[in-house]
């Protein structure tokens, strides 16, 4: 009987939203064993306790992040779902002791190390890594996270962003590359975070912007599309789950809307986890949520652009994505794993 390669890989910072998503994303994954899980808040807990996961892997105790990368031997991949600076300090033990990482972090994806005090609040102490990082946007970059040792893995924002824009902006169909992004987030985009603002009464019946031209995601959004102009703007939801990107462009002269669906059926076709619709008006959350879809709507009137995407910013923003770039570096197909996915609670 033919028995399937089961590759060992490792979780760090498994009890954040993201760290948790992917223990669920894994523990279904037919060639993957999940052999670490490292957290502080959960240290020697079990995951049967913490996730109701049964089996081998619900007998697994969750490791302190102290040393975490002194236990990596014999694993093929290690996920970081840690803060960047936790992933500034990990990723090169890790790489050193010849593992691959897929970091979720936002500690690799910008080029330029200068970017990082304004935007991170911190020197990079590992600038010769941004040049081997690969972005971990399938989409763009498949052939080269295949054979990469370092994926950064994107943030919500910009994976909701990037693969309604980017498409235009590649066919030169815009007129500037002036991008206005409004993108609307629920409230675990913000983390596990136990602060007043964060709270059920402070959240719930509002609705509200926040970082305000100077969110950590603007420059990797303007990266990815090519050093575009770009105004972004969040806003938070309260809801547990989803991402709705509204985003207004100018159409070059001569662009309609044909050829605006044409060049997205022509940019995602075979790709398995984008669906272009018909409108902006026909984008919603409940169909993406649970899942690692983005779904993709452009409207136009004269040479006005507004395109909407909606994408659950723990899946395919977040665990999804890092799942279809860990499934591309270790040889398997991309959608192993990820195919039926539904909404649980986070």
């Amino acid at each position: 009987m033919h028995t399937q390669t089961r590759h060992a890989v490792g979780v760090i910072g498994a009890s954040g939203y993201s760290g948790v998503e992917l223990t669920r994303i894994l523990a279904n994954h037919p060639n993957v064993e999940l052999k670490l899980l490292a957290s502080d808040r959960w240290v020697g807990e079990t995951v049967e306790k913490r996730l109701q996961l049964d089996g081998a892997l619900g007998r697994l105790r969750y490791s302190p992040l102290a040393n975490a990368d002194a236990f990596v031997g014999g694993l093929d991949v290690v996920l970081l779902a840690t803060p960047a600076e936790a992933s500034l300090e990990l990723a090169p033990k890790l790489l050193a002791r010849g593992v691959k990482v897929v970091d979720l972090s936002g500690a690799f994806r910008l080029t330029d190390a200068a970017l990082y005090p304004a935007h991170y609040g911190f020197t990079h102490g590992h600038a010769n890594l941004l040049g081997e990082a690969v972005y971990g946007q399938p989409e763009r970059n498949r052939d080269a996270i295949r054979s990469a040792k370092l994926v950064a893995n994107p943030g919500c924002f910009p994976t909701a962003a990037t693969l309604a824009l980017a498409p235009l902006l590649n066919a030169k169909l815009l007129a500037n590359d002036r991008l206005i992004i409004d993108a609307c987030s629920g409230v675990t985009g913000a983390g596990r975070k136990a602060t007043e603002e964060y709270s059920f009464g402070e959240i719930d019946g509002d609705f509200r912007a926040y970082k305000v031209l100077r969110h950590q995601h603007t420059p990797e959004i303007s990266q990815v599309l090519g050093g575009a102009n770009v105004t972004f703007t969040a806003h938070l939801l309260p809801l547990k789950r989803g991402i709705l990107a509204t985003c207004h462009a100018q159409l070059a002269p001569g662009t309609d809307a044909g050829a605006v669906m044409n060049e997205y059926a022509r940019a995602y076709a075979g790709e398995p986890f984008v669906r272009v619709l018909g409108s902006a008006d026909e984008v919603g959350l409940k169909a993406v949520v649970g899942t690692n879809r983005c779904l993709i709507g452009a409207s136009v009137s004269g040479d006005a652009l507004v395109v909407t995407s909606a994408i659950d910013n723990l899946v395919k923003g977040a665990a999804g994505q890092a799942v279809q770039n860990l499934n591309l570096m270790l040889g398997l197909e991309e959608t192993t794993g990820l195919l039926g996915l539904r909404a649980f609670n986070p």
